[in-house]
């Protein structure tokens, strides 16, 4: 039996090309016709190809797909027209002539590659509309993806890749998501592109939570993070956080307990008197690290759809990444432009970011990731904890640093790169996930203080993080 994930590209496009039931147009913008050259150099490629297009010209593109509405050629929007105009035509054109046992689909792809003087980042939105059955119900498959190679010939030939690997998936995948996002980067390497976006939808794909999908872009290594909306929709990092004042909470939120709540309600309570503040385009997010969610090196599909569902359900935006250290989350938000970022931690974790042990990695050691951390446009919000001996607050002026440390300290705080959050509810501070996980175990109903009624009433109804009704 032949492997089909041990294909090479080119041998993938010609079994499409074999196959007399796969018949389909393909249309590219930007950076040539990659993935249609694929098609042509395999061999029988009249028998899968009806139509190739390349409006390169906007003109042209405008004329055919109708104008961007915002301006933007390579975006998602465009992508979508691209697909409806295409499948609208291919359709409409063939279905008195074409085969009855034929599927028919549409390729489409809107991608920049790097320009000539190396100062725009390749990327774009690749997407497959198709029939998994003849006369069937059309299915679609979309994505985005960041170019990392250094040189705009390599990266088309990558795009020529990832295209004819995504069309095949479509064909031959379908059925094992996880099995799908890995067979795109056949013939490719993680160092070549990121996948930061996916979606799969459509009545033969119905099965596929697509933010399953994007979680498993990052523990699969194709992508370092991903968001979703607080409708808990996977969007597109760039057109979800581009130019936007952005808020960020890290944490495990099994489950968001009140202190949860009071930490985002009072860091963002002393965000709005910034005179930075834009409440229109400032958003909140609850971030996850990978390692949060991998429980003995397993990961619970469920019990991440569970924290997510909860976090959506009180309005929270959700990003998951494999970003450990905070240095490297802020350098991952500078490709962004992001007008203002503002990280919210615990005490406990701001004493952390002082330890130089967690930076031996770096050249420049702490000083090295103070600078990629505390750059011009973030600041660090620190959430208090309770010193329980003193009977007071523990706050960034109780740190106890060593001498080599305290004039980089008190820079800091001069700068006011590191503030305080002042406004916080006493009732709630000393609640923390754990105890209220270490409760439901017990069966003991004192959790059901710790947390909102809304959180309370999710645990209960969907007896969430292994909830048991007690037995009277």
């Amino acid at each position: 039996m032949e492997n089909n994930t041990a294909l090479s590209h080119h041998r993938k496009a010609l079994k499409i090309n074999l196959d007399p039931t796969i018949y389909g147009s393909f249309a590219e913008i930007g950076a040539g016709q990659e993935v249609a050259r694929t098609f042509f150099q395999a061999g029988a490629a009249s028998g899968t190809i009806a139509k190739t297009i390349s409006a390169y010209d906007m003109s042209f593109s405008d004329n055919i797909y109708g104008p961007s509405a915002n301006g933007r050629y390579v975006s998602q929007e465009r992508l979508l027209k691209m697909l409806k105009t295409e499948a609208t035509e291919l359709t409409g054109v063939l279905k008195e002539k074409i085969k009855p046992e034929t599927r028919f689909f549409v390729f489409a792809n809107t991608v920049t590659t790097l320009n000539f003087t190396k100062d725009r980042e390749g990327h774009g939105w690749l997407g497959v509309r198709y029939q998994l059955t003849p006369k069937g119900k059309a299915n679609e498959v979309i994505l985005h993806v960041r170019m990392l190679e250094n040189d705009s010939l390599q990266q088309q030939q990558t795009l020529g890749i990832l295209g004819t690997n995504l069309i095949y998936a479509c064909f031959y995948h379908h059925q094992h998501p996880n099995s799908f996002l890995q067979s795109l980067l056949d013939d490719l390497e993680k160092d070549q592109l990121e996948i930061t976006m996916i979606r799969m939808c459509g009545p033969d794909l119905d099965y596929v939570d697509n933010r399953l999908l994007g979680v498993q872009l990052v523990k699969n290594g194709m992508a370092r993070a991903i968001m979703f909306d607080s409708n808990g929709n996977l969007q597109q990092p760039s057109e979800m956080v581009y130019k936007k004042n952005l808020m960020v909470f890290r944490g495990g939120f099994r489950p968001i307990t009140y202190a949860g709540l009071d930490m985002i309600r009072s860091s963002y309570s002393m965000f709005k008197n910034d005179p930075d503040h834009d409440k229109k385009h400032t958003i909140t997010m609850c971030e996850i690290t990978m390692n949060n969610l991998l429980d003995n090196g397993d990961f619970s599909e469920q019990d991440f759809l569970d924290r997510v569902d909860i976090l959506n359900g009180i309005g929270q935006n959700v990003m998951v990444s494999d970003y450990r250290y905070y240095y490297k989350l802020v350098s991952y938000f500078s490709q962004f432009k992001i007008k203002n970022l503002r990280i919210v931690i615990g005490f406990p974790t701001f004493q952390k970011i002082f330890n130089k042990e967690y930076y031996s990695e770096l050249r420049g050691g702490i000083l090295e990731a103070f600078g990629k951390l505390f750059t011009d446009n973030m600041k660090l919000y620190v959430y208090p904890a309770y010193d329980a001996d003193k009977d007071q607050l523990k706050t960034s002026k109780e740190l106890e640093l060593p001498k080599d440390l305290q004039l980089i300290y008190e820079y800091l705080i001069v700068n006011r790169k590191i503030l305080d959050i002042e406004q916080v509810n006493m009732k709630f501070i000393t609640i923390f996930p754990k105890d209220v996980l270490k409760n439901i175990k017990a069966k003991n109903p004192k959790w059901e203080k710790m947390v909102s009624m809304y959180v309370k009433d999710q645990i209960k109804t969907k007896k969430l993080f292994g909830y048991q009704e007690v037995e009277v």
